[in-house]
């Protein structure tokens, strides 16, 4: 099943694909509030891989991950399975994170489209988690970092 998340945002398409597809880019926003990502690897092509490691900064989150028996910090990675500069993404990724669950792949397909205001609408695709409850909190995890994506292009 899979499950679509919508913005706007106030940038151009180009330039919504620049942060999305860059170290630089993605370390700006790409992790949900209270966590920090930092890149230490992408191949941007059918294929590739973007590795990265996300880290619980904010106490909330830290005491989140203790309390569920999870580390601070997840070093964590995508294979790119569709790239269309600047309009399509696509990427699988690895889910091993989820205590006394096997790991297994999960798909997200990004569409950027020209909005009628000179900015960007992003739709993203995401392919549900094996339950309900990881489902909401990847849900809320990636709607969290649209926000973030686009309070930064506002504010650029």
């Amino acid at each position: 099943m899979n499950e679509i998340i919508e913005r706007n945002v106030s940038a151009s398409p180009q330039r919504v694909w620049e942060l999305w597809t860059t170290p630089a880019g993605i370390s700006r926003w790409w992790a949900p509030d209270g966590f920090r990502t930092d890149v230490t690897a992408l191949d941007l092509r059918p294929g590739g891989a973007l590795k990265y490691t996300m880290t619980a900064v904010a106490p909330e989150q830290v005491a989140f991950m203790e309390q569920n028996g999870m580390p601070l910090a997840t070093a964590s990675r995508k294979r790119f399975t569709e790239i269309e500069e600047p309009t399509r993404l696509g990427y699988s990724s690895l889910i091993d994170f989820v205590p006394g669950h096997d790991e297994y792949e999960q798909l997200t397909e990004i569409e950027l489209q020209p909005a009628v205001d000179g900015g960007t609408r992003i739709v993203m695709k995401v392919e549900s988690l094996h339950d309900d409850v990881w489902t909401q909190r990847l849900l809320a995890g990636r709607a969290n970092e649209l926000d973030n994506l686009a309070a930064l292009v506002a504010a650029e």
